[in-house]
């Protein structure tokens, strides 16, 4: 992280955020006095080096802003007197988007799951299983001879059996509990016990009428800041309650040649610096899945065969008004 300022008529600072950095290099492209670098990536993707993926040279930066605005990932930020420029709305915007519909959120967690930035929080409430279930059981323990058949087949897991060491036959010392905050009466204790020393009754079914539906709560946040708008949750998720919207439009392809052929077991730099998990290995090659990728270019960058291509067709980087900036900012979709 870094933070670098220029006091005058104007106050300007520009701040570096490593982790939302996704070292694609795009700041790097746009900078116009070519005052940014891009570090070795792959080694700091695979936690050889620790550095930042970005480094400035304040000597030469002018505070334009133009990376600033050109990052999707909310890495580098300008500020003038104190007001990012992000926030001003006479610079470009980035439209990306990655939003939960909480009236369709089911709270399955899958998307948190799959997140390869943990940019997901996620909550779930449960209601209490006890409030759902009904029923009567009873050990009785001058007939139990603690086989433990009824604990190891208890399907939740509700009884607890303290045996003595088997030289030791005073079953006396032998204690068993049921725990009725886990115990659903579904009665397979009762016809595994070989004594008949259990009795259950389940009336679930009986009082089904006065057993509240089970209502999931819970909470689905997606955070801004280190989102990268893979797509990852919005494809996994069971009830489309997600949508995302990707920086880039575009493809992504692997042209070899006689020369230049992909190493994908013995290298995987592509592999490695992939913020969105897209990359994978299949038969020796290097295999990158579009539904996940956001086109950001790290691992165009990272390949050290030079036969991974980039073209990006659009952007969703709207509300350019200056003809200098857009005439740089076009040379990211090849315009």
């Amino acid at each position: 992280m870094f933070n670098i300022e220029r006091k005058g008529e104007e106050h300007r600072k520009l701040s570096y955020k490593d982790a939302n950095c996704v070292g694609c290099g795009i700041c790097t492209d746009v900078c116009p006095t070519s005052s940014l670098r891009l570090g070795p990536v792959v080694p700091i993707a695979r936690g050889l080096i620790e550095m930042d993926l970005v480094s400035v040279n304040q000597d030469s930066c002018v505070f334009c802003g133009l990376c600033s605005v050109a990052c999707p990932f909310d890495a580098l930020s300008l500020e003038i007197n104190g007001e990012s420029i992000k926030d001003n709305k006479s610079y470009p915007i980035w439209e990306t988007e990655s939003k939960v519909d909480d009236e369709e959120c089911i709270y399955c967690g899958r998307c948190n799951e799959v997140c390869p930035r943990d940019s997901i929080l996620f909550e779930r409430n449960l209601p209490n299983p006890v409030d759902l279930v009904r029923g009567e059981i009873e050990i009785d323990k001058d007939q139990c001879i603690y086989c433990s058949f009824c604990a190891d087949l208890c399907p939740a897991g509700a009884i607890i059996i303290d045996n003595v060491p088997a030289s030791n036959v005073d079953k006396l010392n032998n204690s068993i509990e049921v725990d009725l905050s886990k115990c659903i009466f579904c009665g397979v204790c009762k016809r595994v016990c070989p004594e008949n020393a259990i009795k259950q009754i389940c009336s679930t079914c009986m009082y089904a009428e006065d057993i509240d539906v089970p209502e999931i709560t819970g909470e689905t946040i997606i955070l801004e800041s280190s989102c990268v708008n893979c797509s990852w949750c919005s494809e996994i998720c069971p009830v489309d309650a997600i949508t995302v919207v990707k920086p880039f439009e575009g493809k992504l392809e692997l042209v070899e040649t006689e020369e230049n052929i992909c190493k994908g077991d013995s290298c995987h730099a592509c592999q490695d610096v992939c913020p969105c998990n897209a990359v994978s290995i299949v038969d020796g090659k290097s295999v990158t899945n579009l539904d996940f990728c956001n086109l950001c270019g790290a691992c165009v960058g990272a390949c050290p065969q030079n036969i991974r291509i980039l073209t990006r067709t659009d952007m969703k980087l709207t509300n350019v008004n200056s003809e200098s900036w857009k005439e740089i900012l076009n040379t990211l979709i090849g315009k």
